[in-house]
This record gives structure tokens, sequence and C-alpha cells, in this order.
């Protein structure tokens, strides 16, 4: 091929880029015209097609800007220009469920609860169960919207990338008001929550040894979770209620298929009804490969899950088999792509998630597979929170 050849065919390379992405904003500005701009975030009826696969006008993005551990130590001020750009298409609420310190438990102590999360012990004998009952919060009078986590928590540093751990009366009346979908909740539900009152390894053993008083435990968190849902429903109107379990590593699930039925799925059902009762979506992050459950967690009411964790879970199995039945908000994978690939492989992968998991009627929602670690490169995070407005907006208009 000629020298000439070859720049002509650079040139007409390089005009049909700009030209696809430029139809990709004429379709935004002709389609959505409550805003002129590409990267506005969406209003919550948008957010809400999406969950119920009621043809959105672009692929939302909900907790796509998870700073992780150690991001802003290396990128500081650099964060900044992505969060002022980038849409936050949901807001994030989360209350404090219970904290073993605050309850007055005639035998903890804190001192020795300095372990890892899956070794700390806080029911170390089930002769200490009906005193742990009886002194959980009540869930109708317990402080859970301006409870005080102490120097750490920064309240505007937290909302200005969406998610609060307190002032969530504030948050949510800002969100009705600029009329953005609503989030709220609380991490861990019947596997993490028990495990960390238990330990890990205890819990497991349980389900063998103690299965009646690891149903006493989990009924009793569910009754408290239940409280939870119907007052926040009373006070703040959330749209979704949000949630994590982590019930999957990174090769199968953490337990057997039929403990997790015997021993979770119950309970599960009940939140997902106490969801329904009040009009909320029921949101679900578990790491690991829940593929074995997915049709569980659909049947119990968990309407949106996350992450599908690239390299852990059958990311088509799951879109064939549960795409009809569940909305997938969908992780990038923070562990290889996003940290090692350059910013085009990331583009790519954007690309190929959107491709998979957004139908024709919606059904995907774009987030970040957990939180985004030191060590990951700025432009690899740009590259990818833009190339999720960009192909968002031009994959619905196809």
């Amino acid at each position: 091929m000629q020298a000439e050849d070859v720049r002509k065919d650079k040139v007409f390379l390089f005009l049909s880029l700009v030209t696809d992405r430029l139809s990709s904003v004429s379709y935004v500005r002709k389609e959505h015209p409550m805003s002129d701009n590409l990267y506005a975030p969406l209003p919550k009826a948008e957010v809400i097609k999406a969950v119920e696969r009621r043809n959105p006008c672009r692929v939302p993005q909900v907790m796509a800007q998870w700073w992780g551990e150690g991001l802003r130590e290396q990128h500081g001020d650099g964060l900044a220009p992505l969060t002022a750009k980038y849409p936050r298409d949901a807001w994030l609420g989360m209350i404090p469920v219970m904290h073993a310190k605050d309850m007055g438990l005639s035998w903890y102590d804190s001192l020795q609860q300095g372990a890892g999360h899956d070794a700390n012990v806080v029911i170390s004998d089930w002769s200490q169960l009906d005193e742990f009952i009886d002194k959980m919060p009540d869930p109708a009078r317990a402080n859970i919207y301006d409870y005080d986590h102490g120097p750490w928590y920064n309240h505007e540093e937290h909302l200005a990338f969406g998610w609060c751990l307190s002032g969530l009366r504030t948050l949510a009346d800002r969100a009705h008001r600029e009329d953005r979908y609503l989030l709220m909740g609380w991490w861990n539900l019947f596997y993490e929550r028990p495990w960390g009152l238990r330990g890990m390894e205890n819990l497991l053993m349980d389900y063998y040894l103690f299965p009646e008083e690891v149903h006493r435990l989990n009924d009793a968190l569910c009754r408290l979770y239940e409280g939870y849902i119907d007052r926040m429903a009373r006070d703040t109107a959330p749209d979704g209620l949000w949630t994590s379990d982590d019930l999957g590593n990174q090769r199968q699930l953490m337990m057997k298929p039929e403990h997790f039925r015997e021993f979770l799925l119950p309970y599960y059902r009940r939140v997902g009804e106490a969801c329904r009762r009040n009009k909320m979506h029921f949101w679900l992050h578990s790491c690991g490969d829940n593929l074995e459950i997915l049709g569980d967690l659909a049947d119990a009411g968990v309407r949106v899950f996350h992450p599908v964790q690239k390299h852990a879970m059958d990311e088509r199995r799951a879109v064939r088999e549960f795409g009809d039945r569940m909305t997938f908000l969908a992780g990038i994978d923070v562990q290889h792509i996003l940290q090692e690939g350059t910013p085009d492989d990331v583009r790519a992968e954007v690309r190929a998630m959107i491709d998979l998991f957004d139908r024709r009627d919606g059904g995907m929602i774009l987030a970040a597979g957990n939180g985004i670690v030191g060590g990951t490169p700025l432009a690899n995070i740009d590259a990818f929170l833009d190339e999720g407005v960009v192909y968002g907006w031009k994959h619905r208009g196809k």
C-alpha cells in the first residue's frame, strides 16, 4: 500500500470516529430535551425506567464513582474534576443498623474487637443470644439519620460523591427537590452481619451445629430490617433499598446452595416483601460467584443485582438465564482492567459491557465493581466514566 493511501485511510478513520462521537451528542440533544449537557444526571423517572426495563434514554451510572482505599491519597484534588463532570444518577444514604458498642451488652469488651472483620466475635456463645436480641435497637426510635460517626466522617466530602452516612433527611429532601433517584439502606444482611457477630468460621459451622440459633438470630435481624424499611419509607420515601451480603467468592458460593435456601432465603423473601409493600426496589450488592442462587434472589424480590463480578461469574449466562427477571448494576472490573489496562482498553470494556447487559428495553445500570482503589490511573477512571455516558446514550439510541 502506498504512503498516500495509508494517510487517507488514517484520515478517514479519524473522521469516522469524530462523526461517530458527534452523532451520539446529536442524539442526546434531540431525544433528551431536559438538558443540553451530555453529562447531566438523569431525572428519577429515567432511572426507574432502567430498573423496570421501560426504555430509559441512557444507561444510568450508580456507584460508578466509588472511591476506594488509597484512591484519594494517590490522586487528591485530581478526583474533583471527575466528580464535577460526571453524573451520579442516584444518591445513597446509609443508616447505622446497629453497633454492638452502643447496645449495653453485659459481656461486650471493645478492646477485644481489633481482629479482622471475618474474625471479630461479638456473640462468642449462643447463650448470649437472648440478651443480644433483647438489646437490639428499636427501629422506630433509633437515631438512624444523624448518627455521630466520629471525626473521620466528613459529610460534605461524602455528599460531593453522592452517598452519605449522616444528615440523611437533608439528603432525602434534596434528592426529592432535585428529582433524583434516592437509595437508602445499609451494608450487611443475613450472611455478612451474622459473620460479623459470630466470626466467619463459627457461622459456617453453626449451619451444622446450631441451626435453631441461626434461625433465631436471622429472624430477629429480619424484624429489625423490616422495621427500618417501614420507617425509611415513612420518613424519607426512598425509591430503592441498598444492601449487601457478599455471598460468593471468586470461584463459588461461600456456602452450599442448600444452606443459603435453608438459613437465608426465607428472610430475603421477607425483606423483598417489605420493599414491595413500601414501593421500593430491592438492590443487592454481593461479590463473587452468585450464579447458583441468582434465581432464588430474583424470586425473593431482588430487583437490581451488583456487580456480576468479572472473572468470578459467567456474565453471559447470567444475562441469558436471568436478564428477564432482574436488572444488573454491572460493575467494571476494578481488579485488572481498570487498574492495569490502558484508557482504550477501559473504553472497549465499557462498550462490551453495555452491549451485553443493556437490552432493548433497558435492564442495565453501570457501576464500579467495587471500590476503585489506589494504584488505578486517573486517566482510566476518566475513560470509564466518559465512555459510560457517551456510549450509554448511543446504545440506547440504536
